[in-house]
């Protein structure tokens, strides 16, 4: 009798990922370099960004205009996602400078350069949901460029709550698993040595 597809799955995983890799306990002595704390970083930063936006969700823009805890909230969400972005670009042109696709790692580097792309659509869509002078002007301007093109009869620019929900549902659920995976790749490979660093067992056979 063939195996359950639970067992199957298990089995998959624990062979392609297992726990060691998951929930390593050690690491090369190349990742004490400063150019492999920004990976970290950007995780930290979207963890704030998620956690301030689901209070801004649920509370409402008439409680982050008025509220003095609101502001603060709408601030601390601001500019998480500033940090965010810093840290995601240095992490970004860092790799690429390293040319962490060796090794096999080529879909590592695919899902960090597609969860960048995946970041700005999410930004964007941000700063057309602020209801504030300055989210009416971006979404009218953008409504321009997007009409220019085609795409504004089903992509509305200035329909508050197509924006909302692409900004607090859609765009971060693919933000998330993207990441996630990237996450995943990353302790299946190992984070990538230096060029000039002998590569190790495991990577000469992977």
């Amino acid at each position: 009798m063939s195996e359950m597809l639970t067992s199957r799955l298990r089995n998959k995983w624990q062979k392609n990922l297992p726990i060691e890799k998951l929930l390593p306990d050690d690491q090369p002595a190349y990742v004490a370099s400063w150019i492999y704390v920004f990976g970290v970083l950007t995780l930290s930063a979207l963890g704030m960004i998620i956690f301030s936006g689901i209070i801004l969700a649920f509370e409402g823009p008439a409680w982050y205009h008025t509220s003095s805890l609101g502001t603060f909230v709408n601030s601390l969400h601001f500019w998480s996602v500033q940090l965010f972005f810093v840290f995601m670009v240095i992490h970004l042109w860092g790799k690429y400078w390293m040319a962490a696709w060796r090794g096999n790692r080529m879909a590592t580097w695919m899902t960090g350069a597609v969860a960048f792309v995946a970041s700005i659509a999410t930004a964007f869509t941000g700063y057309l949901v602020q209801t504030n002078f300055d989210s009416q002007w971006i979404s009218f301007e953008a409504k321009d460029g997007f009409n220019s093109v085609g795409v504004g009869a089903w992509f509305t620019v200035t329909n508050l709550g197509q924006m909302l929900l692409l900004h607090v549902a859609f765009l971060p659920l693919i933000l998330g698993v993207i990441t996630v995976v990237h996450v995943l790749m990353v302790r299946r490979r190992g984070v990538v040595p230096p060029i000039d660093a002998m590569p190790s067992n495991s990577e000469a056979h992977s």
